[in-house]
This record gives structure tokens, C-alpha cells and sequence, in this order.
């Protein structure tokens, strides 16, 4: 009996957060698909750090303010004057010393750097819409990651737009944030199955999809659509012997910073990464209504030769060379050349990364049609005679994939 991917989506659609019995419930149920079909699969363990928020508070003149703590960022009881930060400019440079700076949107590198090198002692980001109500939108919470962490730990939380708003509204000229956390150790896991090449055994595709989810989200979207889709192929090549070898991952903790797929590759010795030729990676699809697109991360030919199969079999799909934070990102960061799938929602047709992302816009007859490309795209590549993909990253991609993991920071 083939799989029925809607099917296997809407048993996988359940809240997977990084390291959690969530998660690794939904490991399991990928691997026990993948024998399913007569393969073998490993659960590969990997360790990731792990928060417990105890409390969270922001308040000025005995009014409370609903917060979540950043994960990560440092335990503190601090009160300062508000500054409300609204570039990386360093036109207001003197006037964060001393102060709780609430910033623009979500903290980044810039941002960050920022706020330690004038002398903020803390921060409050933000989230969301205006129009977002507590009954209908949950509170995010945020994680300072080790990226940040590594330049200097401040303590921060983290709120709602309209709470921004209200927060700037009050205008109050002392604030005090108060956070406490635990920080702990986790085990976090990736998916792993092999199908042996028939002719170039030593040539190895990997083909990737993330299977965790956030907090508060059911991740139909983002990922299970595109773990569902993976599986399929792996389903279609226990019974089409493939001429390379494939190796399937399913990785956890993407979310959290492709967690799953850089403990993958930082595994690997250089002769196995070696080894190695392409990655080709399905991150979001499924959407009703929705747009395909192939982010091309090699050299500017497999765009040509991406564009040429899809009008081969006239499947509308937006091709272009450039980078796509997802699991290929560790991959492509060593040398491997890649290709990310997507089928991109409508502005207001689909949602990722809340409680929006459900089943609810996503249909099996859009499942299909990006899995026809998928299945018809990987079995050309990879049983190619001769594989039509240099093994190596063009420049101008190499920079971006530098500049995404931010190493020229200093």
C-alpha cells in the first residue's frame, strides 16, 4: 500500500518542540514509517541546551506588564530608566547606558551588539500584531542564542506588539525586570535511514526535511509537510533502486538554529563529508493556496537545469540562486552544493511558528503536486550517469552562507 502523505502529516501535526517526549515521539513514529517499507532507521542523539523559565515579570509603578523571559539570557532583578531603541544607528549610542532599551522587533546580531557595546543592562523585544488579542495569539517565547550569548549575557524578556505600545503609551521613567531561570541539558534527536546506491555507492545524496516544531504551533506547515514529503520519496526509491546513495535525515531542533543538521555534519569525518556530492532539502509545502519556489545553493547552472525540468513537465515554480535558513545551510556551509524546495503561502493564506500553523490550510491534492516535482526532480539528479551538479558553492553564495552564521562577527 503507497503512503498516504495527508495522512501521515495529520498524525505528526502535534507540538514537537526541540528535546522534548514530543519530539522524540514523532522520531519514532518516522522511524517506524521507515521500516514500514522494509528500511532500517537510527535515532541519532544529540545534546542541546535546555531553559526553565521560573518567572518573568516587567513592571513600572506597581502595573505588570505580560512578559515571557528570553531562554538564555541572564537571571536579574534590575530597575533602570526605559529607552526605546528604534535603530542599529549609533546616533542614540550614549543614551542606552544604564538602561532597559525596549528594541525593534526581535533581537539580532546588530541589535545585540549594540545594546552590550553602550552599556544596556537590559532589553524587551517584541512580537506580533496589533491586532492580536491574548485569547487568539499566544506569547512567544524567545531564545538569546549561542551566537549572542558568546558576545555578552544581559537579562531580557519579551512581549506582545500591543504591549510595546501600551508600555510606550504609559511613558513610565522607571522600569524594573525581574527574571529567573534554570539552565539544564537535553537530548534532542535526528532521523537517519540509508539506501545503498546500485552503481555509485560512494556518491551520497542527502536528502534532508526538519521534523520539530515551536511552542504553541502543530507545525503542519512548517515541517511536517515537508518531513511527509521526504518520506514519500523514501518510499519511492525502496522500490526503484536508486544509482547513488540516498541518506535520509529528519532533523530535530531546526528551530532552534538547524541544531539537528550542524551536530549531523560536525559528525562527520572529512572522508565522509567527502563523499557526500548534493543536498536536497523540503522545508514548508502543502499550503491551498501557495507558490513554489527552488532556492538554489550551487553553482548558476543547476538554475538553468532546474528551470529546464520544470517546464519539461509545466510545473510553475520560481527558481533562483540563493541561500534559505534551513537545514542545508550546515551542508552547503562544508562544501556540499544544495537545493531547498518550498511552496511559500499566500500573504494571509497560511501561518508558521504560532498556533496558526494547523492542517487547516493545507490539502492533499498540494502535497501531491509539489511531491510530483520532488520525486520527478531527485530522480533525475540522482540517477544521472554522469551527476550534473559541480561539487562545489560559487563565491557570491559562500559569502551570504558566511554572513547567515555570522562568521566575520567579532
Amino acid at each position: 500500500m503507497s503512503l498516504d502523505i495527508y495522512n501521515l502529516l495529520e498524525k505528526i501535526s502535534f507540538t514537537r518542540v526541540s528535546g522534548s517526549t514530543e519530539e522524540f515521539k514523532c522520531a519514532n513514529m518516522l522511524k517506524e514509517t521507515v521500516e514500514s517499507f522494509g528500511g532500517n532507521a537510527s535515532i541519532w542523539p544529540f545534546e542541546v541546551s535546555g531553559y526553565k523559565i521560573n518567572s518573568a515579570k516587567l513592571s513600572a509603578n506597581g502595573k505588570y506588564y505580560e512578559v515571557s523571559g528570553i531562554k538564555g539570557s541572564r537571571n536579574a532583578s534590575v530597575t533602570a530608566p526605559l529607552y526605546y531603541m528604534e535603530t542599529t544607528l549609533d546616533t542614540d549610542k550614549y543614551e542606552l547606558k544604564g538602561k532597559i532599551v525596549l528594541i525593534n522587533g526581535v533581537v539580532n546580531v546588530p541589535i545585540y551588539k549594540k545594546l552590550l557595546k553602550y552599556g544596556a543592562v537590559g532589553f524587551i523585544s517584541y512580537s506580533g500584531d496589533i491586532t492580536d488579542t491574548p485569547e487568539d495569539s499566544d506569547l512567544e517565547n524567545k531564545e538569546l542564542r549561542d551566537v549572542l550569548r558568546n558576545k555578552g549575557i544581559i537579562p531580557g524578556v519579551h512581549m506582545r506588539t500591543t504591549t510595546a505600545i501600551e508600555l510606550l503609551k504609559d511613558n513610565p521613567k522607571e522600569i524594573t525586570l525581574e527574571l529567573s531561570q534554570d539552565e539544564f541539558k537535553l537530548t534532542s534527536h535526528d532521523v537517519i535511514s540509508e539506501i545503498k546506491g546500485y552503481m555509485f555507492p560512494d556518491e551520497v545524496v542527502c536528502i534532508t526535511a526538519h521534523f520539530d516544531s515551536v511552542e504553541f504551533s502543530k507545525g503542519a506547515y512548517d515541517n511536517g509537510a515537508g518531513s511527509v514529503l521526504i518520506m514519500k520519496l523514501y518510499e519511492f526509491f525502496t522500490k526503484n533502486a536508486p544509482k547513488r546513495t540516498l541518506r535520509f535525515i529528519w532533523c530535530g531542533s531546526e528551530e532552534r538554529g538547524l541544531l539537528g543538521s550542524k551536530a549531523y555534519v560536525a559528525s562527520l569525518s572529512e572522508e565522509k563529508l567527502e563523499k557526500i556530492i548534493f543536498n536536497i532539502n523540503v522545508d514548508v509545502a502543502g499550503t491551498i493556496l501557495g507558490t513554489e519556489y527552488a532556492n538554489v545553493m550551487a553553482e548558476n547552472a543547476l538554475v538553468d537545469y532546474v528551470e529546464y525540468v520544470s517546464n519539461e513537465i509545466s510545473f510553475p515554480i520560481v527558481v533562483r540562486q540563493d541561500i534559505y535558513s534551513s537545514d542545508s545551510i550546515p551542508f552547503s556551509d562544508k562544501g556540499v552544493p544544495a537545493i531547498n524546495l518550498m511552496r511559500f503561502g499566500r500573504p494571509g493564506a497560511a501561518h508558521i511558528h504560532n498556533r496558526h500553523d494547523t492542517m487547516s490550510f493545507i490539502s492533499k491534492e498540494s502535497l501531491e503536486k509539489t511531491y510530483m516535482f520532488l520525486e520527478f526532480l531527485s530522480n533525475k539528479l540522482i540517477n544521472a550517469n554522469t551527476f550534473p551538479v559541480k561539487r562545489e558553492i560559487p563565491e557570491n553564495i559562500k559569502k551570504k552562507i558566511d554572513e547567515y552564521l555570522f562568521k566575520n562577527e567579532k
